[in-house]
């Protein structure tokens, strides 16, 4: 919620997350899945006039600090392309992914030089932070196929074990292929975001950085999603998550439906082909986790570095005591908030405080 905020863009999670309670606790019959759509479309409408409701309540504070909080997102801007040399860290050793980072580093200032290509009467510029990004994923991605060790039949007799799970699941494709392109079509409005970071890019207008982002993680996310909708027979409600990099590249939300619900249904028919890839290529099994790690790590000092580059074009000085103060003291907390809120929840309550502070006489605004 704090990141949905800061950006006034919605966290899918923050919808999806409510939506399974939904679902979960009501019965498991046509009345059921009923009660389920009716209170989950209040729910998610909540969401939307809940935020707008925030923001705006904000705006018309004594002191403005919403034009301050949206510093919360510039650090991914330009971290977000180094997550792929920490996810080659992590599975292959510093110096691998010391090697990832130098060369990802390079080809990012060779871009910055000379990354404006004359074509005819018009001018392509390439993004330096996506041509860093594609690097360091090209580097994951080799040292990833070449990893043999651990090769197995094991997803393949899972595959043979749950067959009926599968078959459940491509019973359900209608339903997922909907749910898949409503997911798209919010992500090509400007809605919806798959994850902060492809959140924070989005806010900032880089749709095509957004989308290489958001493929990134959705390669990370194939062997999870795979592997438990194989056991369990329940899939994801935003698939293998590939339908938000179909939002963020399709501006056009009816055409972002269309291919979303074809994405998904793809994956759906594909479980059995990929779980058998994943078997011949243990390193892409693996690339997986270290990429959702990687990313993580990445939000959490990119996130807290944004909220204090907020807090301090909110209220200069005073803001960096608040929001480093909370970061020390919430690793006391009996309930911490995650690391990767401190930074924006941070920022939104320096706002709130100067605020309180202006109104008692103990805050001027600068001039």
């Amino acid at each position: 919620i704090p990141v949905s905020i800061a950006a006034s863009i919605i966290l899918i999670h923050s919808v999806l997350l409510g939506t399974d309670i939904i679902g979960t606790f009501c019965p498991n019959s046509k009345k059921g899945v009923v009660i389920s759509g009716i209170v989950g479309a209040v729910y998610g409408v909540g969401i939307v006039y809940g935020l707008q409701t925030i923001v705006s309540l904000f705006k018309k504070l004594p002191v403005n600090f919403i034009d301050g909080l949206s510093q919360v997102g510039t650090p991914i801007t330009v971290a977000f392309a180094i997550f792929p040399a920490v996810a080659v860290a992590l599975e292959y050793g510093y110096k691998k992914g010391l090697l990832t980072a130098g060369v990802s580093l390079l080809v990012r200032q060779l871009v910055v030089m000379y990354g404006k290509i004359p074509m005819g009467s018009s001018t392509i510029t390439l993004n330096q932070e996506g041509m860093a990004l594609l690097t360091g994923m090209i580097f994951l991605i080799v040292f990833a196929v070449r990893d043999k060790e651990g090769a197995s039949d094991a997803n393949e007799q899972l595959v043979a074990v749950f067959g009926e799970k599968v078959k459940r699941i491509k019973k359900s494709t209608p339903l997922l292929a909907v749910m898949g392109g409503l997911v798209a079509c919010a992500t090509s409005l400007g809605i919806v975001a798959g994850d902060p970071i492809s959140l924070n890019l989005l806010a900032k207008g880089q749709n095509l950085n957004a989308a290489m982002t958001a493929l990134a993680r959705a390669i990370g996310f194939i062997p999870l999603v795979a592997t438990t909708a194989i056991t369990t027979g329940v899939y994801a409600p935003a698939g293998m998550t590939f339908v938000f990099v179909v939002g963020l590249l399709v501006r056009n939300p009816i055409l972002a439906f269309v291919l979303g619900a074809a994405v998904i249904t793809a994956e759906i028919f594909l479980l059995t082909a990929i779980a058998k890839f994943l078997d011949h290529f243990p390193g892409v099994r693996k690339c997986g986790d270290n990429i959702r790690t990687a990313m993580g790590r990445v939000l959490d000092i990119a996130l807290l570095i944004g909220g204090m580059m907020a807090a301090q074009a909110i209220a200069p000085g005073f803001g960096l005591f608040v929001v480093i103060g909370l970061y020390v003291l919430n690793k006391f907390a009996k309930k911490p908030l995650v690391e990767l809120a401190v930074g924006p929840v941070g920022a939104i309550f320096t706002g709130l405080l100067v605020n309180v502070l202006y109104c008692v006489g103990l805050y001027t605004v600068a001039k």
